[in-house]
């Protein structure tokens, strides 16, 4: 006999190799007929696995949030089936589950179209309703591969190799169609139920290598029931509206081209926009005591080897030498920095520093390259070449509470002056492979847990706060921000991050109280992250409505007839006068055509003026998304508009 342990901590004495659907049925019928796994020990398994020696045990039912993997993995295995019922001779490879969906690629002289999509979302639907039982088997290594040679199945041949030698090799089949498969599955196809949808097709390599074959990748999605499907394409539509491409070129805002792939071209109002972020940062570091330094972007190797990047992270480092073959150090290797810290240990090691001069905090806005895939680039969000809002605070061991509160304060406020309202605090703890003693990462997680605690008590409950076990960087634990949009989607910008590494490699120290030498701990703080990437995030998250002081154009002043031209150029000059971001249109167009071109281009007010608003000395306000209109004075709308315009930290 064997004990399971329950949830609960209820237990249950049953014969060893009883399956978990079993013991569902001893409950009672209804958790049998709910069942599609089970929990054991920990581990998802199928709920038909015999269970050997005593465990705990939850039964998942279809319900359960667990149960949505199942639903897509299942949901994958379906695709390939009704790809090879309607196209006899296509060849299935992998078909893994992925955030909020799954993909199967497939092996055909034709690749797949959207075309192809209609006839095989039905031909899944019959598979469903057939309702087949997965049913689980092994073979040897040898049959394996004889069994999908002789189906002509080659990549799935290939596929065996790559199993390690020490796991069984399983095969799941649903009703006569057979996939080599870890596992596990819910009970039949039945359970997958009809909340799916075939998303888009792609290219793909085998393996994800040019020289293999290319494949055709089907993405799809899957949900437990019609209402969460209808909910993601909603937000999917809604994201493709708010894409930050799309609207960086209705704004004029940026663009790329291939002579510099992965680096911005920023257009006259997407700096506008960027100079903003950095002007509203650089004023909330200079309240904090920051120091604003700048450290240079090409550095000698040397200095990237002592820093550990060199070893640990050259595969994303630009490289360069100097192009005269008679250049005096031409045999020299120089990098392009991906980061901004070595740079301000240096600055922190230029004279003698005291523990009177601590906590020392050196901010910079600096430039970094970074190289990445190119075909992982992807806008404002990925990208080569970035600005970090990058700071490092050098500070003792006893200020480091103290710092990190202060850091999150600061990081907090900044989310809530965009708007940003929920926000998860993760603290990542130790990595398998790091550097430092246990005593300094015990030191250090112990007073970021404090810290951890401290965030959730304060906020109430507002600010959710998380564990990451093994998730720190190799120096030290950190701290990650995650903010939500408004569609929903999270997105991890802030950063915390304790470092015991760096000032030891270079030899960094301040003379203590007692006045020995001491190495200063060193704290890594980024808020936006990649500015580049904030500012993408930011025209999503407004879909381009930006608030009045952000906004690269704040108001377009346009005239209904070229007699109030004098007194369109008035307002405009008293609004610039203002400090305000403006413009006229004097073109001769008709009003409407005026007001719908600015709306396109997300201006957030347009102040339309006529002979009436000449006489009066008014203007009639008109905002962006709302057909409703104000006549005001002109000193009156001036003195509302400059107040709207004045930044939050200074407000």
């Amino acid at each position: 006999m064997i004990t399971l342990t329950f949830p609960d901590g209820a237990q249950r004495q049953v014969e060893a190799g009883v399956s978990a659907a079993h013991v569902a049925a001893s409950i009672s019928k209804s958790l049998e007929k709910k069942a599609v796994a089970a929990v054991v020990n920990g581990q998802l398994v199928d709920l038909a696995d015999p269970i050997s020696a005593d465990a705990t045990l939850q039964i998942v039912t279809r319900e359960d949030d667990r149960a949505l993997e199942l639903i897509r993995h299942d949901a994958a295995h379906v695709l390939a089936e009704a790809v090879q019922e309607l196209h006899p001779g296509t060849q299935v490879t992998i078909g893994p589950v992925i955030e909020n969906g799954f993909y199967y690629d497939f092996f055909r002289n034709e690749p797949f179209t959207t075309a192809d999509f209609a006839p095989i979302e039905q031909k899944m639907r019959e598979i469903i309703a057939r309702d087949k039982p997965f049913t689980k088997s092994t073979k040897t290594r040898e049959d394996a591969k004889a069994f999908f040679r002789a189906k002509g199945e080659n990549f799935k041949v290939e596929l065996v190799d790559t199993i390690p030698g020490n796991e069984d090799i399983k095969f799941y089949d649903q009703g006569g169609w057979i996939d080599l498969c870890r596992g596990p599955h819910m009970t039949s196809t039945g359970k997958i139920g009809n909340a799916f949808k075939l998303m888009k097709v792609a290219g793909a390599y085998w393996r994800g290598d040019s020289k293999n074959p290319m494949l055709t990748r089907i993405y799809a999605t899957a949900w437990a029931n019609d209402k969460d499907l209808a909910a993601y394409v909603t937000a999917l539509d809604e994201a493709e509206k708010r894409d930050h491409r799309k609207l960086g070129r209705e704004m004029d805002l940026f663009h790329f081209q291939e002579e510099g792939p992965g680096v911005v071209f920023w257009h006259a109002k997407g700096w506008t926009i960027f100079q903003q972020l950095i002007s509203y940062m650089r004023r909330r570091l200079n309240k904090l005591g920051y120091q604003e330094v700048n450290a240079p972007q090409l550095l000698d190797k040397s200095l990237w080897e002592t820093s550990g990047h060199w070893g640990w992270y050259k595969e994303a480092m630009f490289g360069a030498t100097p192009a005269g073959a008679e250049a005096e150090d031409g045999d020299r290797i120089y990098a392009l920095k991906p980061m901004n810290c070595p740079g301000h240990v240096q600055i922190f090691k230029h004279g003698l520093r005291s523990y009177r001069e601590l906590p020392m905090r050196l901010a910079e806005f600096g430039a970094v390259h970074r190289y990445e895939p190119s075909g992982a680039l992807h806008g404002l969000m990925r990208v080569r070449g970035f600005t970090q809002d990058d700071a490092h605070i050098f500070c003792t061991p006893e200020q480091m509470k103290d710092e990190c509160l202060k850091i999150n304060d600061l990081i907090l406020s900044t989310y809530k002056d965009f708007d940003f309202g929920q926000i998860v605090v993760k603290l990542s703890t130790r990595p398998e492979k790091r550097v430092g003693t246990d005593a300094d990462w015990d030191r250090a997680e112990a007073v970021m847990s404090d810290v951890l605690e401290q965030i959730a008590a304060e906020s109430g409950g507002k600010i959710k706060t998380a564990i990451n076990p093994g998730e720190g960087a190799f120096y030290g634990p950190k701290f990650e921000y995650v903010l939500r949009d408004a569609i929903g989607r999270d997105w991890q910008c802030g950063t915390t991050q304790v470092d015991f590494n760096l000032p030891e490699r270079f030899g960094a120290f301040y003379i203590g109280e007692d006045g020995a030498k001491h190495v200063p701990v060193m704290i890594h703080r980024a808020i936006c992250g990649s500015m580049e990437r904030f500012l993408g995030i930011l025209i999503e998250h407004f879909a381009g409505h930006f608030p009045l002081w952000l906004a690269p154009l704040q108001i377009m002043v346009c005239p209904i007839t070229t007699d109030v031209d004098g007194y369109a150029t008035e307002v405009l000059q008293k609004l610039r006068d203002a400090g305000l971001r403006a413009e006229a249109d004097l073109r001769n167009e008709k009003i409407n055509y005026k007001v719908r071109e600015h709306s396109v281009t997300k201006v957030p007010v347009i102040l339309v003026v006529g002979k009436r608003e000449m006489e009066d000395k008014s203007v009639n306000m008109r905002r962006l998304g709302s057909q409703d209109q104000k006549v005001s004075s002109l000193e009156e709308a001036l003195a509302a508009l400059k107040k709207e315009a004045t930044p939050p930290d200074l407000r």
